[in-house]
């Protein structure tokens, strides 16, 4: 293997592999603890109703102020360590998108302000090593480009599930107006989610909207609609997945016999919403929360009392990315598959490199009382 094939595949997993392991983690056994960030509390006043003086925020729902169980339910067979135990939470109302936010609303924002997004700018390898493992080499300049993560459709054959890089691939040029890199585009495509978005991008595109990432308690909570304990957005019957979420359907990632009518990813509002009217949050594109990734974090709270709207762990921990703090993700992707990855689930969490955007990864926003009061 010469130079700048040893520099690419090093790139690669640099950006992105600690990124998108879907693998079960169940032995690993990290010593990180996590830190909770959480109140607990018997006297606090639910905000159940949305106030009547408050108008909902055009594209957005009101998801009721409520106590549900968040992570793993006994009888989901795909929970992974990392989603347990479960534990009840409340959760005050708030405003949330009923959809990712789509390629025009991304435009819109980019036109308004000229924001380059972290796919478009120049790559700073002093920054970048900073959270290596001290001693990684350079790639290659020809490598440290502008670009970003893309799904090889060209995959014929894998030799090793645990080695991510023979579906992903590092295409320079690649961002959220060129979502397969040079020569493709988004035209026609103003309804499909906007992808390649790292979080920063994410968090420019909220103050600017005067909106906020959820946290991941309030993503589960919008995710459950009227529900308190569903393992999916439309109940727990596993077989009519194809019916109500865009996932991987065949073998995994060598045979996508697109059964739902979409190899890739799908236009917003491809699927049926859940019972609050809330759109994708099953399959199509993972979706970024504000909560950093602990592996432990469940397992490091007190799960006899209700949490009441906790902000998630104080510290990052990830046994598989170490040297980065992740933010969790939720929701799963067009990717997703049972055979592999199986977080087309409410309580699925996966941490994602706070520098890095993938074609199957966007986001929504949320608005509380208070930021529209102000």
């Amino acid at each position: 293997m010469n130079t700048l094939n040893k520099a690419s595949r090093l790139l690669l997993i640099i950006l992105s592999i600690s990124c998108f392991n879907c693998k079960n983690d169940t032995n690993k056994k990290p010593t990180e603890k996590s830190s909770p960030t959480v109140t607990k509390t018997t006297n606090h006043e639910l905000l159940v109703e949305k106030p009547e003086n408050i108008n909902t925020p055009e594209g957005m729902v009101w998801v009721e102020g409520k106590t549900f169980t968040q992570g793993a339910k006994p009888s989901d067979q795909f929970a992974m360590m990392r989603e347990k135990p479960a534990h009840q939470v409340k959760v005050d109302g708030f405003f949330i998108d009923v959809t990712e936010v789509t390629n025009k609303e991304f435009k819109a924002f980019v036109d308004a302000t000229d924001y380059v997004t972290v796919a478009e700018r120049p790559i700073n390898w002093e920054e970048m090593k900073k959270e290596l493992p001290e001693g990684t080499p350079k790639p290659h300049d020809s490598i440290m480009q502008p670009g970003s993560l893309i799904f090889n459709k060209d995959v014929n054959a894998v030799a090793n599930m645990d080695n991510y890089s023979q579906w992903w691939t590092w295409k320079i040029g690649a961002n959220w107006k060129q979502p397969e890199g040079p020569n493709s585009s988004i035209e026609g495509q103003d309804n499909f989610p906007v992808v390649h978005i790292a979080l920063e991008d994410a968090k420019a595109y909220c103050k600017w909207a005067n909106r906020r990432l959820p946290t991941e308690a309030e993503w589960e909570s919008a995710a459950q609609g009227t529900a308190t304990d569903n393992i999916f957005t439309w109940g727990n019957d596993p077989e009519i997945l194809i019916d109500k979420a865009n996932t991987w359907q065949g073998t995994f990632p060598v045979k996508n016999e697109s059964v739902d009518g979409f190899e890739l990813i799908a236009p917003v509002k491809s699927y049926e919403p859940n019972s609050i009217g809330i759109y994708d949050m099953m399959g199509n594109v993972w979706e970024l929360t504000s909560d950093l990734f602990n592996v432990n974090y469940y397992k490091d709270i007190d799960s006899s009392e209700t949490l009441i709207n906790p902000q998630g762990a104080k510290t990052a921990y990830s046994p598989s990315n170490p040297y980065q703090a992740e933010r969790v993700i939720k929701g799963g992707s067009f990717l997703c598959h049972a055979s592999y990855c199986a977080s087309f689930r409410i309580s699925a969490r996966m941490g994602m490199s706070p520098d890095s955007g993938s074609d199957h990864t966007g986001f929504r926003t949320v608005a509380t009382i208070e930021m529209l009061q102000d």
